[in-house]
């Protein structure tokens, strides 16, 4: 119970301490944003800051700090190290800095701020794997629900329907302006998930269940290694690549750069707190890994967050925490789509205040998505996860030549140099090993994996420091 409590607070203190320092490091200032400046009823819309901070959360928090802290907490308490330092250092500075370069270039893609950073090889790069990311999210962002829904619903009311009204409203949600259908029910979501998160968290000690201290020990059944599978396995709850394809969209929302950190920083802390909450309830509730690991194995990721669910709470709490649960990865596969719409648009050139141009654009992203829902649900997470933190790595290096270049200060880029060598040592180790892999042997693979990330960072070193020109 301490650690878990240690955890929450740590979040807390990153957020007002390192979340600072970030800020000031990029020094937001007083001047028009894009949503005002570029305001085009469609996507360049000035809102609310609680209702830019409830979206991009919302955005966010998909299945990720749900399915995947309830896979990584399979490791043991030590996945809350990752959690906290993860987002603190990691997923919250990606975050921040992405959502914010994004503003000051007036609402670009991250394909494009890859671009402008690390050149257009890598830009064009950036376009096909950022596209490929958000389609293969949007399939888990619809499957992952539908199995959901299903079970609370008439037999006749199966998966397959699911998909089908899933991916009507994801049609809807692409086109529609982002202040007309998004804008207007996020709130009432960002309420169910709130209360999903406390409601769970209730649970578990109303009913006397024990959550397990922190502790470094592999607990994983199988012995599984922590270094990478973890640091794969926990990606939303910790650092997201995913979340660089949504920032943007509220870069085009925000009307004033000073909010930035309570928008971007601010909830990736919150996604982490219901990282954290699922983890613990995962390991409680089972009474350690092994039970979670079982549970997890007989019923998937969705039988165990229905399991839980009406486990701590009963029928009606655990239909309340479900309805939370199934909140998430809806609303964050509108957003993906809809990033998707954006980034094919910006790169073509396609303007997008025309319908019927954006109906051409988003009819084939369905299309492929949809199709991609027909695929095992585990293969299609395990490519999305490597993926996420791959993307992360390219995004987090293309942060720090950008602080490296406008930064008061040449040292902070190691605000995102750090996180950048870690999460190279990390993707390029997992695609090593993995069984969707090469599968080469650990032996083998580690120090290929840190020599990757040794060897990044020099590149940094030799190549940023002496080329890039400061302003």
């Amino acid at each position: 119970m301490v650690s878990f409590f240690g955890a929450l607070v740590l979040l807390l203190v990153g957020y007002f301490c390192y979340g600072k320092l970030v800020e000031k490091v990029f020094s937001p200032k007083e001047q028009a944003t894009p949503a005002v400046v570029h305001q085009d009823g469609v996507d360049y819309v000035p809102m609310a800051d609680w209702k830019v901070f409830l979206i991009q959360l919302l955005n966010i928090a998909g299945t990720g700090p749900i399915f995947g802290a309830l896979m990584g907490a399979v490791f043991g308490p030590v996945v809350f190290l990752w959690i906290v330092f993860g987002s603190i250092l990691g997923g919250a500075v990606h975050d921040y800095f992405t959502g914010m370069i994004s503003l000051r270039l007036d609402g670009i893609s991250v394909s494009g701020m890859v671009g402008e950073y690390l050149g257009n090889v890598a830009k064009q790069i950036m376009r096909v794997f950022s596209i490929v990311l958000l389609i293969l999210s949007g399939a888990v962002f619809t499957t992952s629900p539908a199995v959901l829904i299903a079970r609370l619903t008439p037999e006749w009311m199966n998966e397959t329907f699911w998909v089908v009204v899933i991916l009507v409203y994801y049609f809807l949600a692409t086109l529609l302006p982002i202040d007309k259908l998004i804008g207007k029910i996020y709130p009432i979501f960002g309420i169910a998930l709130i209360l999903m998160a406390i409601s769970i968290s209730a649970g578990i000690f109303t009913q006397g269940y024990t959550i397990p201290e922190i502790s470094l020990q592999n607990l994983h059944p199988e012995n599984k290694p922590i270094w990478p599978y973890m640091f794969v396995t926990v990606a939303c709850g910790a650092i997201s690549g995913f979340h660089s394809t949504q920032s943007p969209l509220m870069a085009r929302c925000l009307q004033h750069e000073k909010s930035g950190r309570k928008v971007f920083y601010g909830a990736m802390i919150a996604e982490s707190v219901i990282a954290l909450v699922w983890a613990a309830a995962g390991v409680a509730y089972y009474n350690g890994t092994k039970g979670l690991s079982d549970a997890l194995a007989q019923l998937n990721q969705s039988g165990v967050v229905y399991d839980v669910s009406v486990g701590l709470l009963g029928i009606a709490g655990g239909a309340l925490a479900i309805i939370g649960v199934v909140v998430c990865p809806i609303s964050s596969g509108d957003t993906t789509f809809r990033s998707a719409r954006l980034t094919i648009a910006d790169w073509f050139g396609i303007e997008q205040e025309d319908f019927r141009k954006r109906i051409a654009v988003t009819v084939p992203i369905l299309a492929v998505g949809g199709l991609l829902t027909q695929i095992d649900f585990d293969v299609i997470w395990r490519y999305f996860s490597w993926s996420n933190q791959t993307l992360a790595m390219i995004v987090l290096w293309s942060i720090a030549v950008y602080l490296l270049k406008f930064a008061k200060k040449r040292f902070y880029c190691l605000i995102a140099v750090l996180p950048a060598t870690f999460m190279t040592a990390v993707s390029v180790t997992y695609i090593l090993v993995a069984d969707e892999g090469l599968k080469i042997a650990e032996k083998i693979a580690y120090p290929i994996g840190i020599a990757a990330a040794l060897l990044a960072a020099l590149w940094f070193v030799l190549t940023s420091v002496r080329k890039t020109e400061r302003r």
